[in-house]
């Protein structure tokens, strides 16, 4: 369980406080608009409405007390950038920002971010991926060359063991898990044999990945 302080109570944040509490989390969570905190309530410890760009404010909050603060503002990119500095001036332990362009990433980086999420971005790279290859079910990018892909296990896979398929030396890429029935199995034997509706999880730097992928 950590405690999160989640500034930034737009749609982009109420859910990721929704998804925190579903996961145990303590949440401060911080908007200058009374509608939205009141909105996110059900799902926080605490709430404050207040300007997160006042350093007065902030620093009542604590910030060097929780284990990440999340800067989740969307429609304001120099308050997001204020807030990120203030954050890591405060002495916050990590601050993930949110950036709408790669410009604003850029700054956020250089000014306390220590990570960044783009969602725009990475949503629209998972769509493009996942929608324009019928055997791709799924997909998570690591860095800028690795990837991880749950996919259909090839036909010409099926009734092999993991081992005859040998997709490592073949592909360059690696098996995570096999899903079977909707279970998800990390355990498997090399001698496992591929069933037909199986699916796997594959991690695999992007080249070897799109190359192997076109199966």
């Amino acid at each position: 369980m950590k405690s999160v302080l989640l500034i930034g109570l737009g749609r982009f944040g109420r859910n990721i406080a929704m998804k925190l509490n579903e996961m145990g989390h303590h949440i401060m969570a911080v908007d200058n608009n009374e509608k939205r905190v009141n909105a996110v309530l059900p799902y926080v410890t605490n709430a404050q409405i207040g300007d997160a760009t006042v350093e007065d404010f902030l620093e009542s909050l604590g910030v060097n007390n929780f284990d990440v603060c999340i800067v989740a503002i969307g429609d304001n990119f120099q308050g997001s950038l204020e807030t990120t500095c203030l954050l890591k001036e405060l002495g916050a332990k990590k601050v993930v920002s949110r950036a709408a362009r790669n410009v604003h990433a850029k700054f956020l980086l250089r000014n306390g971010a220590d990570e960044i999420v783009y969602p725009e971005k990475q949503l629209a790279d998972w769509t493009a991926i996942r929608y324009t290859a019928d055997h791709i079910l799924d997909y998570i990018e690591l860095d800028s060359n690795h990837a991880i892909f749950e996919i259909a296990v090839p036909e010409k896979w099926i009734g092999k063991t993991v081992i005859e398929a040998d997709v490592r030396k073949n592909h360059g890429i690696n098996i995570m898990a096999i899903k079977r029935n909707g279970t998800m199995n990390l355990n498997f034997a090399a001698e496992t044999k591929f069933e037909e509706g199986d699916t796997i999880l594959v991690l695999g730097d992007n080249k070897n990945l799109q190359k192997s992928l076109r199966f």
